[in-house]
């Protein structure tokens, strides 16, 4: 089988991530195209996400398609919040629900031992459909009939028992309000996709993120058990080899840029899936960067993309300002690039006149 390098899989994967070249989709198809985009964190890394990906892109795009329903905020893939569409709500929630399960389970399987689950998903149902709760309130209101229970295990429970959507104005740009939740059947009128399909989450994972191996759609999404999948699709795709000889499968019709093809620099969304999504994630970042990208508490900052790999970090602060930390000393035309992305995200969140900060390498 073929050898792709490690820094072929980064062009591949820039690429499809539309970080190559930024595209004109619509909104909404991006966000179908990658599976959705990590948005625990609010409100901006799921608008910052697309913004690196999107031509002419604007907050109110993102914002009208929550306020109309047309895209959600969910847990999905490794228990976190994600922006998704309504279709892909319906169809990537049932699929994953043992990742759901698999969490209660470890997290707060012994304060809800003996405790009947079935019932206590019908009656958190019927309070959220009631209409909308935060984890708080419905923590307290199942501990009503329940004293002996403690209510942030009850909230976790019916968080992941059923699929919750957390309702605007939580996660609008701009505007703030509580993680107030309902079922996502009452939010968008429609039942769950009742017989997902497994394959065609295999094949939208390789689209979006391959050439990739069972490892990685697990790292990606949290499922176990998918590597008897690619094998079934194998027939189907093409197979390659990394570097360290694993196994990889890819779509025939994906794109596979040649390794030297040149990569733009990039300023990449805090918690962007692009760096969270491979089991090796050296394809864009380097193993030495990653403890100063993500922290042991689960927070993913902003990074600096020069090569096609991380090379520093970023954020936009409250006081109308782009700060990046290089990890390196920058290019001329790199650090002129870095700011002209930078100025880019300041007229995005309208502070078109707010200031670019390129600190010292550290």
């Amino acid at each position: 089988m073929t050898v792709l390098s490690t820094r072929a899989l980064g062009r591949a994967l820039l690429a499809r991530q539309h970080l190559l070249a930024r595209t004109d989709l619509e909104p909404a198809a991006l966000v179908h195209h990658l599976g959705g985009l990590q948005a625990q964190a609010v409100p901006q890394p799921p608008y910052l996400g697309l913004l690196a990906r999107l031509d002419g892109f604007s907050p109110e795009q993102l914002t009208t398609l929550i306020e109309q329903r047309a895209v959600v905020r969910i847990a999905l893939q490794r228990g976190t919040i994600h922006l998704v569409t309504a279709e892909d709500c319906r169809t990537l929630r049932p699929l994953l629900q043992p990742v759901l399960d698999q969490a209660l389970r470890t997290t707060y399987g012994k304060r809800l031992a003996g405790l009947d689950l079935t019932a206590l998903a019908a009656e958190a149902r019927a309070l959220v459909e009631e209409g909308p709760r935060t984890f708080q309130q419905l923590g307290a209101l199942l501990a009503a009939g329940r004293p002996d229970r403690d209510p942030a295990a009850l909230a976790q429970a019916a968080r992941c028992l059923l699929p919750l959507v957390q309702v605007p104005p939580r996660g609008l740009w701009g505007r703030s309000g509580p993680a107030a939740h309902t079922t996502a059947e009452a939010w968008l009128g429609r039942p769950m996709d009742p017989s997902p399909s497994p394959d065609d989450l295999v094949l939208r994972y390789l689209a979006a993120f391959g050439p990739a191996g069972a490892a990685d759609l697990r790292k990606w999404c949290g499922l176990t058990g998918l590597g008897p999948v690619l094998r079934r699709l194998a027939p189907r795709l093409l197979t390659f080899r990394d570097e360290q000889g694993r196994p990889l499968y890819d779509l025939p019709e994906a794109p596979r840029p040649e390794p030297d093809v040149p990569a733009p620099v990039r300023l990449v969304a805090p918690f962007d899936n692009l760096l969270l999504s491979h089991a090796d994630r050296s394809r864009v970042l380097p193993e030495e960067y990653k403890g100063r990208v993500m922290s042991q508490n689960g927070i993913v900052l902003g990074t600096l993309l020069v090569d096609g790999l991380v090379a520093g970090t970023w954020r936009l602060t409250g006081e109308q300002e782009v700060v990046v930390q290089p990890f390196v000393p920058l290019a001329r035309a790199d650090r002129e690039a870095a700011e002209a992305e930078a100025r880019r995200v300041l007229a995005f969140a309208g502070e078109g006149s707010g200031a670019v900060r390129i600190e010292a390498v550290a």
